[in-house]
């Protein structure tokens, strides 16, 4: 009786748990999900990035002859571009009539990025400069600007650029099948979010219950808790920057934006120059918007590694940059406006913690 009694209480729980098991995707299913998109781009990256390495050793011979004056103008412009990011910074929290300083919004952003690198991407970068503004002194609301305004600009800028380049490469026919589908790919998807934010801005519920589904189940793909409330608070901040900008608080944020990414393709124009091998304005606009849009969409990939570097250099050496130009001039670009930021932005994300 006894016996019986507790093989009643125990089929319950083996019922839930056979529930569960069927609902559950098998522990096989879930890494692959998790790992196949990172081993596609890889691949993709492995196959762009392979033609170049033959042209290893003529690069060191490049390297050996580049114009000292016009390396030291390339940091300049980079210098200059976080200077824009720091004016971008401050003309956001300028909306909400808050004050922060063009060097403290450079710093911040510094910072940020390379915190975004280690957790989170996008909304960790988002998350550091919220925090960091609002220790600043800016209110709640001017600090979820700042968060999130910069990044739509950004973004709607290189997707601009992008668009300016396919329209080049198909008007002189240097765009291959594969680059074709690929840009296409990243335009559709880029295209639905924008459409999913215009529907979410008049369903404002169904939009955070939406995402907030999306973002428990990429947490379940890796096999990490899910807490709601910051995917909450970052729609929140999105639709609250985005009624900003419908009030016509986006003037000074598009030119402090304009600013940064002008002087980061600069960076990368007298990187030409100092190779030997200046480039026209087409030319070096095709190489950058593509690929660093890209390198945004594999945001799973932190800062496009491999990604990035690899579709600049198809896409120079296809416009006729000669291969070993292309890969001195594309690795001493990212070592600027990518390695020596980040690896600078943790000791100012420390500072600014502390402080």
């Amino acid at each position: 009786m006894d016996i019986n009694r507790q093989e009643g209480l125990q089929a319950p729980e083996n019922k839930d748990n056979n529930h569960k098991s069927l609902n559950t995707p098998p522990p096989f299913v879930l890494k692959v999900g998790h790992y196949l998109p990172t081993l596609i781009l890889l691949g993709l990256a492995v196959h762009l990035i392979l033609p170049q390495l033959a042209s290893v050793e003529s690069s060191f011979q490049v390297i050996k002859t580049m114009v000292l004056w016009a390396v030291l103008l390339a940091a300049l412009a980079q210098v200059m571009s976080y200077a824009g990011t720091g004016y971008l910074l401050y003309s956001v929290v300028a909306i909400v009539n808050q004050q922060l300083s063009v060097f403290k919004g450079a710093l911040i952003n510094l910072a940020a990025t390379s915190m975004g690198m280690l957790a989170g991407g996008t909304l960790g970068n988002a998350a550091a400069t919220y925090r960091w503004v609002r220790k600043q002194g800016v209110s709640a609301e001017g600090s979820g600007l700042a968060g999130t305004l910069p990044t739509i600009f950004n973004n709607a800028i290189l997707m601009v650029l992008a668009v300016a380049g396919i329209i080049h490469l198909l008007l002189v026919h240097e765009l291959s099948l594969l680059q074709f589908f690929m840009f296409l790919l990243i335009l559709a998807l880029l295209g639905l979010g924008f459409a999913a934010v215009s529907w979410g801005k008049s369903h404002r519920d169904s939009f955070t219950s939406t995402a907030v589904r999306i973002a428990a189940y990429f947490a379940r793909l890796r096999h990490k808790p899910y807490v709601s409330d910051p995917t909450e608070a970052s729609v929140s901040r999105m639709f609250a920057a985005l009624d900003t900008l419908g009030n016509g608080g986006w003037k000074r944020p598009v030119l402090g934006s304009a600013l940064s990414t002008g002087f980061d393709m600069l960076t990368l124009y007298f990187f030409f120059i100092a190779a030997g091998h200046p480039v026209g304005p087409s030319v070096l606009l095709v190489g950058y918007g593509l690929p660093l849009l890209f390198g945004k969409m594999a945001f799973f990939i932190p800062g496009g590694v491999g990604i990035v570097e690899s579709t600049m250099a198809a896409l120079y050496t296809g416009l006729g940059v000669p291969s070993p130009i292309a890969v001195v001039v594309i690795l001493g670009y990212r070592m600027f406006s990518f390695w020596i930021p980040t690896l600078i932005g943790f000791p100012v994300a420390f500072y600014l913690q502390k402080k």
